[in-house]
């Protein structure tokens, strides 16, 4: 059951984030997330009353807020990533966020199985490979979108860091406190920078999707947690672009070089192999 909960999970936000790097192409990206961002904390309010054991406290809640402001930059930044540049690019080299926990750890004296170890050199040779790109009298550049997709892949890792600290004390709560820092930062934006609005009626089903996809799958892999093996379930959950890649390819007709093909693959299974040790 948790592996099938987990595959859902992974293919929901793998549609979800394909759709939302698809509209911030014509919706700005603080439009798009003020609409995308309340939705899901009006549901995820739901499932932490329903399910949540109301013992977060303050400790718990300054994680998940750091957690939130982490996660809703980066979103921004995956986003704006998938809008500018090559799907099938960006959204590999965002799936190595597990790589921040993993040399947090290093650095708190925790060792890396051999799994990991060979999950962090090939990730790291998949994103060198995956995020060059030729150009005319030059050598090589960084493709479009890639440093985007790097700095999402940071900030996520961070994120993850925050919400399992939060997790420890309530599961159900944690996720619900981040969304209210993501949302509240946010709306702060919105006030500030005041971008247009007229795109964003036409997107609003669209955007209503990206909510409840996201939402659907953050409580999926939440359950999934539970009925089976961790390290089973983060290598499932960690799989999500493959469903940005292949939408991209069927819908956008992108292609990629033989090579960034081969860094994509190698950036995707070396966050699995991570996230599996």
């Amino acid at each position: 059951m948790g592996v099938g909960l987990a595959l859902i999970a992974s293919a929901a936000w793998g549609v979800s984030d394909f759709v939302g790097g698809l509209k911030a192409k014509s919706v700005p990206i603080v439009a798009l997330l003020a609409v995308t961002q309340p939705l899901g904390l009006v549901l995820l309010a739901g499932v932490a009353l329903v399910g949540g054991r109301h013992s977060l406290g303050g400790l718990g809640t300054l994680y998940a807020a750091l957690a939130g402001a982490a996660g809703i930059v980066g979103v921004g930044c995956l986003y704006r990533g998938l809008a500018v540049g090559t799907m099938g690019i960006v959204a590999p080299i965002t799936a190595t966020a597990p790589l921040v926990p993993v040399i947090v750890g290093i650095g708190r004296g925790e060792r890396p199985s051999p799994i990991q170890g060979a999950g962090i050199a090939l990730a790291l040779g998949g994103i060198v490979l995956a995020s060059r790109e030729p150009v005319a009298g030059r050598t090589s550049r960084i493709a479009a979108g890639a440093l985007l997709g790097a700095a999402a892949a940071v900030l996520f890792g961070c994120s993850l860091l925050g919400l399992q600290a939060a997790s420890a004390h309530d599961p159900y709560w944690g996720p619900f406190a981040l969304r209210v820092s993501s949302t509240v930062l946010v709306l702060l934006a919105l006030a500030f920078t005041r971008p247009p609005l007229a795109s964003v009626r036409p997107a609003m089903p669209a955007l209503v999707l990206v909510a409840g996809l996201d939402v659907t799958a953050t409580t999926l892999f939440s359950v999934a947690t539970t009925k089976g093996l961790i390290s089973l379930i983060a290598v499932l959950a960690s799989l999500y672009p493959i469903g940005i890649v292949l939408l991209a390819r069927i819908v956008l007709g992108e292609r990629l070089r033989p090579i960034q093909q081969v860094g994509a693959f190698a950036a995707l299974a070396g966050a699995a192999m991570i996230s599996a040790g």
